[in-house]
């Protein structure tokens, strides 16, 4: 089923207005102390409230004692005269209420036509007195204590009307939030309950809008085990009392419309749960928070006017696995430390596109507590992280980006989240987002819970994040954290610690369904967006559509990529070797042309490879300084002409021999002219750029990335020699030759057999050499063209003598 756009009221700019000022009660755990609102130097003292307004809002009452009470009680000066008392509340209504258990607050507070007028009833704690300001209409409520306010005014309908609430030092007036009708409409309600709403924040979390005519906030979120939910902020100094929501039904969702409350206002929300007892927690939904380590969200709305039209016009014209594709991987924080997502903007793309890559992956944007997570565990799905600025200053960046010409892709994490008290982990008092059972919710590597793929609201929450990110944000693909972990039940799990699905299989299908439902969307509603995904496994159809079975049974995932973990690890396993002793590894270079084309592959060289002692990537490689480097520049050579797309994380284009670490970022000072070594730097990055450069110009290295007809082993097997020799094909077969020598020796007249693609009018030209002077290589080269000779080799009736450059890469294309 295709979910319609659901109809919502339209969202208005309003500036944050302080609407009930109350005495601060301490703040709760977790949550940063806010400025005071300008009415807090007003504030009765808790001292001067009288002990009927300061009684414990439990403390029951008898109903015969309560009539007798109000029976008994005077009128409240000459604004209350005419003013009746109103109907009590019974006193499972008024302890509910008080203590934020009650699920229709609506039903009791504002007001209501009954016999002999319309009773209004008001919950307003540390309040002198509360008036009803209405046309013509000026009556003073009574005091029922515990803050509660209530009179019958002998009208003949509901007026519109307002409230004038007095304390000790000030007065102020204020709409009344439960006068208002739900702000959320039935086919929100709908979508959600059948976990189908694809724009799902546009109807959850905080939401400026104007509503009834009046402009505010709508508050909603999702706790269908809550026995009762208050909103709480620094409007109200953190105190919800006055604040229950009410409950929408069977959908768990709870709903409150405040008046006057806007942008930049703190808010979590308060939340009774199943035991009586009560939880603060952060909105799932948040599109900005505080800036960690505090927790509060925020209200916002977007207000950025984009200015990359062009870009998002075209980004799907071509096909990306028939495109050039070159990754700049990035931890935003530590790119260059301190910056600003708008500092980031004056700088990154420059860099990026002086570099030639096509694409900047940033690693998660998405809010967490704990920097030295690097993102990877999440508290606030649908909110840029704060330390770096707001959700709009973000937008400026990715617009920065596109209008410079480059792709913008996330990571995103949808495997599992942290187990902080005041965000997602039993939210409402009773396992929600995690599976209820502790077997499957616990993950066993990262003390983190799994979401539970198989609740539909659960799923919502994620397709619709990942839509989120690419509509709201104009983000151009979504890198899949930790796949593997989500595909099987027994994923670093022993036997006996885990369940065989309904088939007697170790497939999690509820997280395939949803891997599949979450890019089917994204694709339907985002022409152009790419998905990849970080999968470890031999899981088959990873990037086969997701209405096309394999022979397993399951219809593939529908992701467009797939990390090729296993040439990452086998060519870097190679490359670690001594040359002496390479020819003995000599298939872990050639194994993956084994299964290339059975998934759209990117060759990752990404943040993990780098740290936590498996050392930068240079420093991988055997040798002194210059072999290192050598080794280097010839294994970005042959990686950027092997089939599939191309990852750098940053620091690796110059060669950063120390690993990354989130805490400094790349060591920039070995490119300052003042270092000494800073040619040897200079060199690599230099040859990074070319790298880019030649491989954008020359389709044979890109537009047939993932069929067979796109590449040719010329020498896969020269293991003695260390040497491999293959060919790239475009759509109309020009080839690009590329030959690597992974010895420290030059191999003189080495015969290379190559395809008669010109008869006699060909010469082959070298377009790249790793070995070059200005890479900081040693420049040996072949002077130039070279004629083919009718010397078969290889299989080929032709042939060309190469002059091979040590511990290095050669490309070469005919003229």
């Amino acid at each position: 089923m295709t979910a319609r756009k659901p109809s919502r009221p339209t969202p208005v700019r309003t500036e944050t207005e302080t609407e009930v000022p109350q005495v601060p009660p301490p703040t709760p755990a977790g949550t940063a102390s806010p400025a005071a609102p300008a009415e807090a130097a007003t504030q009765p003292s808790p001292e001067a409230t009288t002990p009927a307004k300061r009684k414990n809002p439990a403390a029951g009452r008898t109903a015969a004692g309560t009539e007798a009470a109000e029976a008994q009680r005077p009128r409240q000066g000459a604004g209350s005269q005419g003013v009746r008392t109103a109907p009590p509340l019974d006193d499972g209504d008024r302890a509910r209420l008080l203590t934020g258990e009650h699920h229709a607050p609506h039903d009791l507070l504002g007001a209501h036509p009954v016999r002999g007028g319309v009773a209004f009833r008001v919950l307003r704690p540390y309040a002198r007195s509360v008036t009803v300001l209405a046309k013509g209409l000026r009556a003073q409520l009574h005091d029922d204590g515990d803050g509660l306010f209530s009179g019958l005014l002998p009208m003949p309908a509901l007026p519109e009307y307002r409230l004038l609430v007095a304390y000790d030092d000030n007065e102020i007036e204020v709409h009344d939030p439960y006068r208002f009708l739900p702000a959320l409409g039935d086919l929100d309600l709908h979508l959600i309950g059948e976990g189908r709403h694809e724009e799902l924040w546009t109807a959850l979390g905080a939401q400026p809008m104007e509503h009834q005519g009046v402009a505010g906030t709508r508050f909603t979120v999702w706790a269908p085990d809550a026995r009762g939910v208050r909103v709480v902020g620094d409007f109200n100094f953190w105190d919800g009392t006055g604040f229950p929501m009410r409950s929408l039904g069977s959908s768990g969702v709870w709903e409150l419309f405040l008046p006057t409350i806007g942008e930049s206002t703190l808010y979590k929300f308060d939340i009774c749960r199943p035991d009586g007892s009560h939880t603060t927690r952060a909105d799932p939904m948040a599109r900005r928070t505080e800036v960690p380590p505090a927790t509060a969200s925020i209200v916002t709305t977007p207000h950025h006017e984009w200015r990359d039209q062009e870009w998002m016009a075209h980004r799907g014209d071509v096909p990306v696995h028939e495109a050039p594709f070159s990754v700049y991987e990035v931890h935003l924080p530590s790119w260059r430390p301190g910056l600003t997502y708008r500092q980031l903007a004056s700088q990154l793309p420059a860099y990026v596109k002086d570099l030639g890559f096509t694409h900047v992956e940033m690693m998660p944007v998405s809010e967490h507590p704990f920097g030295g997570s690097w993102g990877y565990q999440v508290t606030g799905f649908y909110a840029p992280t704060a330390r770096l600025g707001t959700p709009d200053d973000f937008r400026f960046l990715v617009d920065a980006l596109h209008r410079a010409g480059i792709g913008v892709l996330v990571d995103w994490v949808p495997a599992h989240f942290p187990r902080d008290d005041w965000a997602l982990a039993e939210f409402d008092g009773r396992p929600l987002y995690e599976h209820s059972d502790p077997s499957r919710a616990a993950h066993p590597d990262w003390g983190t819970l799994e979401f539970d793929f198989g609740r539909k609201e659960v799923r919502n929450f994620l397709v619709s994040n990942a839509t989120y990110w690419c509509e709201e944000f104009h983000i151009d693909g979504l890198r899949v954290d930790a796949v593997a972990s989500m595909l099987y039940l027994d994923y670093s799990r022993e036997d006996g610690d885990w369940s065989p699905n309904e088939h007697g299989g170790r497939e999690n299908l509820d997280a395939v369904s949803f891997l599949q439902e979450m890019n089917a969307t994204v694709y339907r509603r985002n022409p152009g967006v790419v998905t990849i995904a970080e999968e470890s496994t031999a899981w088959n159809g990873v990037t086969r559509a997701t209405h096309h079975v394999g022979p397993d049974g399951f219809g593939g995932l529908g992701f467009g990529l797939k990390w090729n973990m296993g040439w990452m690890h086998d060519s870097l396993q190679y490359m670690s070797k001594e040359p002496v002793h390479r020819k003995y590894h000599h298939n872990e270079m050639t194994f993956s042309m084994v299964y290339a084309y059975s998934e759209n592959y990117v060759l990752p060289i990404s943040h993990d490879e780098v740290v936590h002692g498996k050392q930068a990537l240079v420093s991988k490689m055997p040798g002194d300084w210059w072999q290192r480097r050598a080794n280097h520049r010839a294994y970005l050579g042959f990686m950027w002409a092997h089939p599939g797309k191309q990852l750098l994380f940053m620091g690796q284009e110059f060669a950063q021999g120390a690993e990354w670490s989130e805490g400094h970022g790349p060591d920039w000072w070995l490119l300052d002219p003042s270092y000494e070594a800073e040619s040897d730097h200079r060199g690599v990055r230099a040859l990074v750029g070319d790298l880019n450069a030649v491989y954008a110009a020359t389709p044979a290295l890109w537009q047939r990335d993932t069929v067979p007809e796109g590449f040719a082993w010329v020498d896969g097997g020269a293991a003695e020699d260390n040497a491999f020799a293959f060919l790239r094909y475009d759509a109309h077969g020009s080839p690009l030759l590329a030959v690597s020598n992974f010895s420290p020796v030059v191999r003189h007249d080495y015969r290379i057999g190559v395809p008669d693609v010109l008869g006699d009018q060909v010469a082959w030209t070298e377009v790249l050499n790793t070995d070059a002077a200005r890479y900081g290589g040693s420049d040996v080269h072949h002077p130039g063209p070279l004629k083919p000779q009718p010397v078969s080799a290889h299989g080929r009736p032709g042939s060309i003598l190469l002059t091979l450059p040590p511990l290095a890469t050669v490309w070469l294309k005919p003229v």
